[in-house]
């Protein structure tokens, strides 16, 4: 017969059992497959597909070199978001959909300059011209659909039920558009409830083709990058809030996402079954800028891959990162831009982070 202390030790192991096997169950957290839609943010090259285009800035050097050596047609250093969740999860980094190839471990129809809204959108409010819409929501989607047979044959419900989706950012791109072409922000913040109901009507797509495990991120705090601060910077003083950052340009991306946020606890309630997952670009970046110190950088607003010693930030909309005139800092793992409007391969590892065990995406995607 065991002994009180006898059995307050057999209590204390079978703790220890239930917490070790919680943290195992927890650690083999397994996607069969990661799926990602977005634009610059997350494209990993289908841009790209036969060597980037000579006009793509982006394309090249130094675009690349801190983890690839070589430009990729992601826009960064190195490595985005989608490869840090992909290393995660043991996937190998996800190849672009327009490649080709074996996508029985996942595709990324992400492409640079994706907008959520067609063509016709932009053609109705005098844009066309404007917009080079390359690879939209829906066509995104279509990509999507187009290589499901060759991967999980009749059967795809059940095989996509294990996979995690990345759906965005999207709506930066169709804001850019219109920001960039001279719009009122008005007009601007006119366009975003239509911006978000089509994101949500893509996201019923995608869901009804068999996704559970869907992660949503919101826009970023536009007002804070410096292509945003160069182009439309004011002497005004209230223009600007304790960051440093644009209010009405970051009043905008707050709006896109709270009304984000509002419709996808609508999908959800639609779709019990599925797990819908925001993550929230706007806090965590805002706080990089605040404290980057927090998140093991030096320099929040200055771009790395720039004018370097130009302005206040290295930033020259007429010698951007991947143009004459640009250079890179020699420790890009210290900023958290890299070249006015993108983020750095640290910053993007850092933010894979606070989407996976949170706090910065609700629910986490580690649960």
């Amino acid at each position: 017969m065991a002994t009180g202390g006898g059995r307050a030790a057999l209590s204390l192991g079978l703790v220890l059992l239930l917490c070790a096997l919680r943290h195992e169950v927890a650690a083999a957290q397994r996607y069969n497959a990661i799926w990602s839609f977005g634009d610059s943010i997350s494209d990993t090259g289908n841009l790209c597909v036969g060597g980037c285009p000579s006009w793509l800035t982006t394309g090249q050097s130094p675009y690349g070199e801190t983890f690839f050596g070589r430009p990729t047609g992601r826009c960064s250093d190195g490595r985005v978001i989608i490869d840090f969740l992909a290393e995660h999860f043991g996937l190998p980094l996800l190849p672009a959909s327009k490649a080709g190839g074996d996508f029985k471990k996942g595709a990324n129809m992400a492409i640079i300059g994706a907008t959520t809204m067609n063509f016709d959108f932009f053609n109705s409010i005098g844009l066309s011209d404007k917009i080079w819409n390359n690879g939209p929501l829906d066509t995104q989607i279509q990509w999507f659909r187009q290589l499901l047979p060759s991967v999980c044959g009749k059967d795809c419900k059940n095989y996509l039920s294990k996979s995690l989706f990345v759906v965005g950012e999207f709506g930066g791109n169709d804001y850019n558009a219109a920001l960039f072409s001279g719009r009122t922000m008005a007009e601007v913040r006119g366009y975003v409830p239509r911006v978000v109901s089509k994101l949500i009507r893509g996201l019923e797509t995608i869901i009804r083709s068999g996704a559970v495990d869907v992660v949503v991120p919101g826009v970023l705090p536009i007002g804070c990058f410096p292509i945003y601060i160069t182009l439309y910077g004011t002497s005004n003083a209230a223009d600007y809030d304790g960051d440093g950052c644009l209010r009405s340009y970051n009043g905008l991306s707050s709006y896109h996402n709270s009304l984000l946020k509002r419709s996808l606890g609508s999908l959800q309630r639609t779709y019990p079954r599925t797990r819908i997952m925001y993550a929230d670009f706007y806090s965590q970046v805002t706080h990089m800028i605040r404290a980057p110190q927090n998140f093991g950088l030096k320099y929040g607003l200055k771009v790395c891959c720039g004018a370097g010693g130009q302005g206040k930030y290295n930033y020259n909309n007429k010698a951007r990162c991947g143009m004459a005139g640009a250079s890179a800092c020699a420790d890009p793992g210290n900023y958290l831009i890299w070249d006015g409007i993108h983020l750095t391969e640290a910053a993007y590892r850092s933010i894979a982070d606070g989407w996976l065990k949170g706090p910065y995406c609700n629910p986490p995607i580690q649960h």
